[in-house]
């Protein structure tokens, strides 16, 4: 399996390049993630798309994989494209799904040689987690229907950068080290000066290649600022990044700002209801 293993010293010539590289690549997962799968693989019988579906919403780069493998079984049939993990798992099947998906990759495998990448990844991974427990909160305070797809999407909101610290270690420590000597750097153009791309392009190129539902994709890009469904994702991203050492990053009364406004609510009770989400 080392030929699935990519790893990118020098950026690829333009988007498609990339598209083309990362879209090839072995996708590694959270060790707790591969061997939870393992152990129910052991007891296929007793295991249910919820409980496998519940389990793998919490890791990005798994979630990735199930909803991209059934967007791919889904080609020329005609039935609504599964929006959430637990929804691609009823249209697989259970058997199937374990049959499809062998032993996992691990991050740490993945990036056994390279510990800053991994702390890097892990960093990511965990910002991302977060995220999607303060989305979903938001979306089930708005009474969104949509509440599931709305924490999927806050959950793979960045993982062009997860698959960058993979595939590409060094060049995504080259980025950290530019934000980190200049802190108004923004992170596109500290992207664009390393890769010669921005990793949103990247990512919303990749979910087309993949075919991921048209709803996530949407909801994921920032493009629809406005929209409440891609505002409950974009503000629980940004307060996820700017509480990820603390809560007293000069940014979060902003978040807070915007987030009461979006939540109707005073800001002391959303701050509040921010704690019980944690």
């Amino acid at each position: 399996a080392m030929s699935d293993r990519l790893r990118l010293q020098t950026p690829p010539p333009g988007l498609e390049a990339w598209v083309d590289a990362f879209a090839a690549a072995e996708i590694p997962v959270l060790t707790e993630t591969a061997e939870a799968l393992e152990q129910m693989r052991a007891t296929e019988d007793d295991v249910d798309a919820n409980g496998l579906g519940e389990m793998i919403a919490t890791d990005p780069l798994m979630t990735l994989k199930v909803l991209a493998h059934a967007s791919e079984l889904k080609r020329g049939r005609l039935m609504a494209q599964p929006e959430t993990v637990t929804a691609a798992l009823v249209l697989m099947g259970i058997t199937p799904f374990f049959r499809d998906f062998g032993p996992q990759p691990t991050m740490e495998q993945a990036l056994a040689d390279h510990e800053a990448a991994l702390l890097g990844l892990s960093r990511v991974m965990q910002r991302a987690e977060r995220a999607s427990r303060y989305a979903l909160g938001f979306a089930a305070h708005r009474a969104d229907p949509d509440a599931a797809i709305i924490h999927s999407a806050a959950l793979l909101h960045d993982f062009a950068e997860m698959l960058l610290w993979v595939h590409a270690p060094d060049l995504a420590l080259q980025i950290a080290q530019l934000q980190e000597a200049d802190r108004q750097l923004r992170s596109a153009a500290a992207q664009r000066q390393v890769l010669g791309i921005a990793l949103a392009d990247l990512e919303q190129a990749l979910m087309k290649r993949w075919q991921l539902p048209e709803l996530l994709t949407r909801i994921t890009s920032d493009k629809h600022e406005r929209d409440p469904q891609v505002r409950c994702v974009h503000l629980a991203v940004r307060l996820a990044r700017h509480t990820a050492r603390g809560w007293d990053d000069a940014a979060v009364p902003d978040d807070l700002h915007d987030i009461a406004e979006l939540l109707n609510l005073g800001e002391a009770h959303a701050l509040k209801l921010l704690h019980e989400f944690d």
